[in-house]
């Protein structure tokens, strides 16, 4: 029971030490900039105080659609939520410890299948199966906002869970800046190698506002 209590205090630090959004966080405006290659794409986002997303002024549907999926997973990261709303029923174990000092943790329970590796109070990868799909992000660097960490240059490699062929390799670099009281993504660049080859993709957002609360 006390290896399992504390894997369960280890990963719960290192969740709560995540970066997110309080409740006040009222959402906020951005130019948005995509570039891939020869193409440039510029529209407007807005993510708003509940965190809704939207983008306008795209014509092209799919461009459209890949900044909106890449605002839902800045959300997703963004969002707070308690440790019990989101793995209260977890069961944790300790795993091995790798040769950089993370350590492994086993989770029982999640529906996701999903395992961990901790660093300190960050959590410096993710494992898990969805399906056909596995996939393993590794976080290489983060930053401290004082108030949390947010990763900053990661990787995502993809594979079939059946045969473990490796299908996508994906590398991340972030870049974030305070504006008012708020991190906010300022600058994505994606590089995907599928196939030998290699496509950098680029989100900038500038003119970045927060959003006026309506005064009740």
């Amino acid at each position: 029971m006390t290896e399992q209590t504390n894997a369960r205090e280890l990963f719960k630090a290192a969740y709560e030490n995540r970066y997110t959004w309080d409740a006040n966080f009222p959402g906020y405006s951005a130019d948005v900039e995509l570039k891939q290659g020869d193409e440039v794409y510029t529209g407007k986002i807005r993510i708003n105080g509940d965190l809704s997303v939207e983008v306008t002024g795209i014509e092209d549907e799919e461009v459209k659609q890949s900044i909106y999926t890449q605002l839902r997973d800045v959300v997703t990261h963004r969002k707070r939520s308690s440790f019990e709303q989101s793995h209260g029923k977890n069961q944790f174990n300790l795993g091995e410890q790798d040769s950089t000092g993370a350590m492994e943790i086993l989770v029982k329970g999640d529906a996701m299948g999903s395992n961990y590796k901790i660093r300190g109070t960050e959590i410096c990868q993710v494992s898990r199966v969805m399906g056909r799909m596995a996939f393993v992000i590794d976080t290489h660097e983060s930053l401290d906002t004082g108030e949390g960490y947010v990763s900053k240059r990661y990787d995502a490699v993809f594979r079939n869970a059946q045969t473990n062929e490796m299908t996508r390799e994906l590398e991340f670099e972030d870049n974030y800046e305070k504006i008012g009281d708020y991190y906010v993504m300022t600058r994505q660049v994606v590089r995907s190698r599928e196939n030998g080859q290699i496509i950098a993709t680029e989100f900038n957002f500038a003119n970045v506002k927060l959003l006026e609360v309506a005064a009740v």
